[in-house]
């Protein structure tokens, strides 16, 4: 994999930031994965959140990792998103995109996009609005919901709404939505800034049935044309949504294969099953 993994040529729209080049939204991904991290090691003070950590996610493809509290979520997404700095291994994005020297907001602007497990939407202003914002990060709040939309900027905004199921919704401030509905919307917000590889965190905590359901759709539907990680507990959704889903275990990949297969898995069921 190491050979692979290189910084190379010069692209248009790049960004620049900490003495290297990278092209905003240009992924390259003709050896099929999306995301690399290799060896990737996480200490805090002497404890090691992640263990040379090795893990690969495909273009377009839907993961599901699960574990115990402890066992390296978080901090793995934290890396990928350039929160926290490994002390040790590689994470690229794509073929080209070296993670670990860029910031936050030149890894977002690179396309990865990243969901907490509580919603965070701007609860005064209408589900439109919050798309609208998301959409132009790069202007202030007060300047974008006063600057004129192009139709095509209204369809994706329309599009969005009904992939989300918020058509209805449109006019309602995101206050007042259901938790499942803010969820959904802050989904949207990251879509309008179109990332190539989507994390979430705990996306279906607090639903109802039904808005679990709804957001498995949701999640296959968007499958295919954007990589998507979810990290979650509930393991009737993992079941519906995942063709592949990978155990952490104390900062390393304990097991990783089909539903059936990892459910069987006598290690799994040991330290995180529990049957």
């Amino acid at each position: 994999m190491k050979e692979l993994l290189k910084v190379t040529g010069d692209h248009s729209g790049e960004v620049t930031g900490l003495g290297h080049a990278y092209a905003a939204g240009v992924v390259d991904v003709s050896h099929g994965p999306i995301l690399y991290l290799e060896d990737v090691t996480v200490s805090f003070d002497g404890f090691k959140a992640l263990n040379a950590l090795t893990l690969t996610i495909d273009a377009g493809e839907l993961r599901c990792i699960i574990g115990p509290n402890g066992a390296g979520k978080t901090t793995m997404m934290d890396v990928i998103t350039g929160k926290t700095r490994p002390q040790q291994g590689s994470a690229f994005f794509g073929q080209t995109i070296d993670l670990t020297k860029l910031s936050e907001p030149e890894i977002a602007h690179a396309g990865i996009g990243r969901k907490f497990q509580k919603p965070s939407v701007f609860e005064r202003h209408s589900v439109f609005e919050n798309l609208e914002i998301a959409m132009k990060t790069d202007k202030g709040v007060w300047h974008t919901l006063f600057t004129r939309l192009t139709s095509e900027q209204k369809d994706r905004i329309a599009s969005t709404m009904a992939l989300i199921n918020l058509t209805e919704q449109a006019r309602r401030p995101a206050g007042l939505l259901s938790h499942g509905q803010k969820q959904w919307l802050e989904i949207g917000m990251l879509l309008m800034q179109e990332p190539q590889l989507l994390l979430l965190d705990e996306p279906v905590a607090g639903m109802t049935d039904q808005e679990t359901e709804h957001t498995a759709e949701l999640l296959k539907s968007l499958a295919g044309g954007r990589s998507i990680v979810v990290v979650e507990h509930d393991m009737a959704f993992v079941n519906s949504i995942a063709r592949t889903i990978t155990v952490l275990h104390e900062g390393s990949v304990l097991a990783e294969g089909p539903a059936a297969k990892v459910q069987n898995d006598e290690r799994v069921i040991e330290v995180y099953l529990g049957r």
